[in-house]
């Protein structure tokens, strides 16, 4: 399994209502000094509708900019669907929302 491959197993398993940040995805998928690759890997995500990228956000719950599907405005859509609060800074609040990976 190649490392892209590693990083979208792990983003399959966020579950709906929560959220993981790009370096807790590097760690689980092996390598925690990868958290840029994660975002690589996510933003040419060959299944967006298995593989939950829009659950991914930055150390500090921030959205991203440029989310590979339309924007944060986007991103900020489909985690409000979810039961996701999305402040108007487009952060989530992390200890709230953050996955523990298990």
């Amino acid at each position: 399994m190649n490392t892209f491959e590693k990083i979208y197993e792990v983003v399959r398993r966020i579950p709906r209502g929560k959220v993981a940040t790009y370096g807790q995805i590097a760690m689980m998928a092996g390598n925690p000094r990868l958290a840029r690759v994660v975002g690589y890997a996510l933003h040419s995500n060959p299944d967006p509708g298995g593989i939950p990228c829009h659950r991914v956000v930055n150390r500090f719950g921030g959205l991203a900019p440029s989310f590979a599907f339309g924007g944060a405005e986007i991103q900020a859509e489909k985690l409000r669907s979810e039961g996701i609060t999305v402040r108007g800074d487009n952060t989530v609040d992390l200890e709230i929302y953050l996955w523990d990976g298990l």
